[in-house]
């Protein structure tokens, strides 16, 4: 038990989005409730008794809670966010219960069920917990410190060396917090001009670097399920902006795809938001799509922000840079590249909300129809519906 115990050092060892979006869920969906499946979409085979180890992990993450020292950090770099919610989390503890584990052969599943205001913090560490003890399980050894370190500080230079900033977003598919730990620091260290932050906020506050995330599809997902298809994203906005009143301004596009996403995301969202965040589908066309939506709307694209953040790597970045710079302001967040590139095939993994309730409402199943029809979730009849009510061909 002692040795699942340090896998987490700290309640905070999550991506900043999953607080963000619970202190909103607190404020305005304090009834509501959420369903949540793990999906193998790389069909690892799971070795035997791994759900047992599993479910140890995550019994022994009932102990984290909020010392007071991270509830100072976040009181300062995070205005935003409610006092009330502070207290909030410094009493909050994950309730194991809320999550079922099953093993058949090489087969796993994982459930998670409860208020959402409280599962909405499993999806990422269970997502990591799973990737550091499949490495652990099936006994494969991952690169030196000194050449993660090495990898790390030559990527450094050539992103430097494209004149572009990246934040690093690798939380829930890195090969494990030893792992995670080592290329935060060495970002840090040697990533001075071009490294601005990281969406892991223990880490974030262990190496006095920025924060960085808004929103997840879940947000959007949800909406749906309360509002309708057709009123997820434009509700979505307006309750993001209710709560945070143009803090933490850069909206995620694709949960119903960017070309609906556009309908809806007007002047009034265009001049309100930052920028916005790509994560499916063909960057170039989206970078082009994202310009001319601005310039449509008399919004100057140069003071503007893409965050692109799908499976980058140094000749993704690369090209993207090429096609986008001088155009829009740019930014990336880089992920698995950065927190799994230990000499071991990176796990290829997603923990989605399946079904929400909403208060006084029935279990509603939700979907996610991405730019890339490959990574669509939902039911097939859901994803029909959805598809014909936003007149997606």
């Amino acid at each position: 038990m002692k040795e699942n115990k340090s896998i987490f050092p700290s309640i905070l060892d999550n991506d900043f989005y999953k607080f963000t979006m619970q202190h909103a869920v607190i404020k305005l969906f304090p009834y509501a409730k959420a369903r949540y499946q793990f999906i193998n979409r790389g069909k690892h085979e799971f070795p035997a008794n791994f759900a047992e180890r599993l479910r140890e992990a995550i019994d022994e993450m009932a102990t984290l809670k909020l010392t007071a020292n991270e509830k100072e950090f976040l009181r300062d770099k995070c205005p935003y966010l409610d006092p009330t919610y502070l207290d909030f989390l410094q009493g909050y503890r994950y309730d194991p219960s809320e999550v079922k584990i099953e093993q058949n052969g090489i087969d796993l599943k994982v459930s998670i069920e409860g208020f959402w205001y409280r599962t909405i913090l499993w999806e990422v560490s269970i997502m990591a917990l799973i990737c550091e003890l499949f490495y652990q399980e099936t006994n494969q050894n991952r690169h030196s410190d000194e050449l993660v370190i090495k990898t790390v500080e030559d990527k450094i230079k050539k992103y430097r060396d494209l004149d572009i900033v990246f934040a690093e977003f690798g939380t829930r598919r890195r090969h494990s917090y030893e792992v995670h730990d080592l290329v935060v620091k060495t970002l840090k260290e040697k990533g001075k001009g071009t490294f601005i932050g990281t969406s892991n906020v223990y880490l974030a506050m262990k190496y006095n670097t920025k924060p960085i995330g808004t929103h997840a599809h879940e947000w959007f997902m949800f909406h749906a399920a309360k509002y309708g298809f057709k009123m997820a994203n434009l509700m979505g906005l307006e309750h993001w902006t209710e709560v945070y009143r143009g803090d933490l301004g850069i909206a995620l596009t694709d949960t119903y795809t960017t070309e609906v996403f556009f309908e809806q995301f007007d002047k009034k969202f265009a001049k309100l938001f930052d920028g916005v965040r790509h994560d499916s589908g063909d960057p170039l066309e989206f970078g082009d799509k994202t310009i001319t939506h601005y310039q449509k709307l008399g919004v100057d694209p140069l003071t503007k922000t893409i965050i692109f953040s799908d499976g980058l790597n140094y000749d993704k970045v690369a090209r993207i840079t090429e096609h986008c710079k001088g155009r829009i302001g740019l930014s990336f967040g880089i992920g698995t590249d950065l927190t799994n590139d230990v000499g071991l095939k990176p796990m290829n993994i997603v923990l989605k909300m399946t079904e929400a309730k909403p208060e006084n409402a029935d279990w509603t199943g939700v979907v996610k129809l991405s730019d890339e029809p490959m990574k669509h979730t939902g039911t097939p009849t859901d994803i029909d519906l959805a598809m014909r009510l936003l007149n997606i061909k």
